[in-house]
């Protein structure tokens, strides 16, 4: 597909549509070349900080909720960083044509590349009155963003820490101390005794 180019999957309801995202969500972009590094940088050291954060849930046995939810923003964020890394370098411009794949020289450097979204769903197409505030006599269309398979698991994942936070929190508090040096869980009486 060139950019811009799309199927009407569903109606006009579910469409795939390419696009490619210079920055962040909702095509939010840091200006510059300097600008599109800093924020491919910062991309993968938040990876890598949410993927040790999964790694220290799984050595304490957190739930197993929790670690799918973490993980599925771990892994949205990888799917997005790739993009950023290689297909500037693996591809050329889809401007108008269809992409070469793999050649002499892509449309950018490593680091450089930008995020290919697909995912639209205009469910919803209509028009605010014009005494609403701030967008009064304007076209509106619900859900207008264009994402990924990478979003949607990012959106997911923290959506669901979101919704279950309550129950995360009440599992902490509710597993038992473990003595250090025995390995034997430790109840009321045994903490009293010891300090007796």
């Amino acid at each position: 597909m060139h950019l811009g180019e799309e199927i009407h999957v569903a109606g006009n309801w579910f469409i795939l549509h390419f696009t490619e995202n210079n920055g962040m969500a909702f095509g939010m972009e840091l200006s510059g070349e300097f600008g599109k590094l800093f924020l491919s940088i910062f991309r993968i050291l938040a990876a890598g900080a949410i993927g040790y954060y999964a790694y220290t849930l799984i050595r304490k046995n957190a739930g197993a909720r929790m670690v799918i939810f973490i993980s599925l923003i771990f892994a949205g964020a990888v799917g997005n960083i790739l993009d950023s890394i290689f297909y500037g370098m693996i591809f050329t411009e889809s401007d108008y044509r269809i992409a070469e794949i793999f050649p002499a020289q892509g449309y950018a450097s490593f680091l450089h590349g930008k995020v290919v979204d697909m995912f639209y769903f205009p469910i919803i197409k209509g028009h605010f009155p014009s005494w609403f505030p701030f967008w009064g006599s304007e076209d509106f269309i619900f859900f207008r963003p264009v994402f990924n398979i990478a979003d949607s698991a990012i959106t997911t994942g923290v959506l669901c820490i979101i919704l279950f936070q309550s129950h995360f929190f009440q599992e902490e508090k509710q597993k038992p101390e473990v003595n250090a040096t025995t390995g034997n869980e430790l109840n009321d009486s045994t903490v009293n005794n010891a300090g007796a």
